[in-house]
């Protein structure tokens, strides 16, 4: 995800004119307040809503103004990332501890409303042509006693981990991280909840905290994502992960022709993003937007927010 285009308000309303059904002028209008009352204010005026609040009535099977809920899923990622350069983080004991006391089914249950899959504290969700099947690699369960085993290896037994958390990143991200402190704490794990200004927050807390909320909306293919945020020494590497064994995976599999080879290759580094690096990944999260039942569209791209950022190029308005 573009960290310019996340500095920007989180709901984009979007009004389009057409000729002969093409449409052919858009406008945009950006709200950060992700409120019932902003919501409330869209009726009549706007043709799409992204970013839509998943605790309003019409996200819970009731029907609105905007009865259609166009959605996709698989790439886009809510996560917790933790600097590994900075204790207790740097004690891989103590990033397995922390990643073993969410339950993530209950995250998609009660913060997504069911818009969303259980992860695997790795960013290659089902959509990527390389992603570790359940036989590759099983998903990580809630398990309380795994916690206070690594807990207690890490000799962080009574320890406070602070999190810093606002809604900035995605809507949801506060109820989520009150919602993991709630799970945390039957496993023995202590978890502050500090909330932090929306305002500024990619700039003075994400990347500067040592344990923060934060969100990926995917890239085009495996490459792409693992450079970006998980190579060592990249710019938006925000958990300063560094493993040696990854980087030379990464390498080798640009090249590597052989698809079955390329496939382990890609496996393994998802095995060691889950088992070592720096990311408790809850939930892959739907994008969901409300649309008007005059626009029509074809299949979704799984890629950034309104169809892959191209919704004026690809959807219409129906004659």
């Amino acid at each position: 995800m573009n960290r310019e285009y996340a500095r920007l308000p989180k709901k984009i309303l979007i009004t389009g004119k057409k000729t002969a059904g093409i449409l052919t002028k858009w406008k945009y209008w950006g709200l950060r307040m992700l409120t019932p009352e902003s919501m409330r204010c869209a009726p009549g005026m706007i043709d799409v809503m992204n970013e839509c609040d998943l605790k309003e009535p019409a996200f819970a099977g009731k029907r609105s103004q905007y009865p259609d809920h166009p959605r996709n899923r698989q790439r886009k990622h809510h996560l917790f990332p933790m600097r590994t350069d900075q204790a207790p983080y740097n004690n891989n004991d103590a990033r397995l501890a922390l990643k073993y006391a969410i339950n993530r089914e209950q995250i998609v249950k009660k913060v997504l409303n069911g818009y969303g899959i259980v992860g695997n504290d790795h960013p290659i969700g089902p959509a990527y042509r390389f992603h570790a099947t359940e036989a590759e690699l099983p998903r990580r369960a809630y398990d309380p006693d795994k916690a206070r085993y690594h807990l207690k290896k890490a000799g962080l037994e009574g320890h406070t981990f602070t999190l810093h958390v606002a809604d900035a990143p995605y809507a949801g991200a506060v109820d989520t991280a009150i919602l993991y402190q709630q799970h945390a704490v039957k496993a023995g794990v202590n978890l502050k909840i500090v909330r932090e200004p929306d305002d500024g927050y990619w700039t003075n807390i994400w990347m500067k905290k040592p344990f923060c909320a934060s969100k990926w909306s995917g890239r085009l293919n495996e490459d792409m994502m693992f450079t970006t945020a998980y190579s060592g020494g990249a710019p938006w590497n925000e958990t300063f992960w560094n493993n040696e064994r990854f980087i030379l995976l990464l390498k080798g599999a640009r090249t590597e022709l052989d698809k079955n080879k390329r496939r382990e290759m890609y496996v393994e580094m998802q095995r060691l993003v889950r088992d070592e690096g720096g990311s408790v990944i809850p939930v892959f999260g739907d994008f969901v937007y409300a649309a008007s039942s005059k626009i029509r569209f074809g299949e979704l791209s799984s890629s950034w927010e309104l169809d892959g950022m191209r919704a004026p190029e690809r959807w219409w308005f129906e004659s």
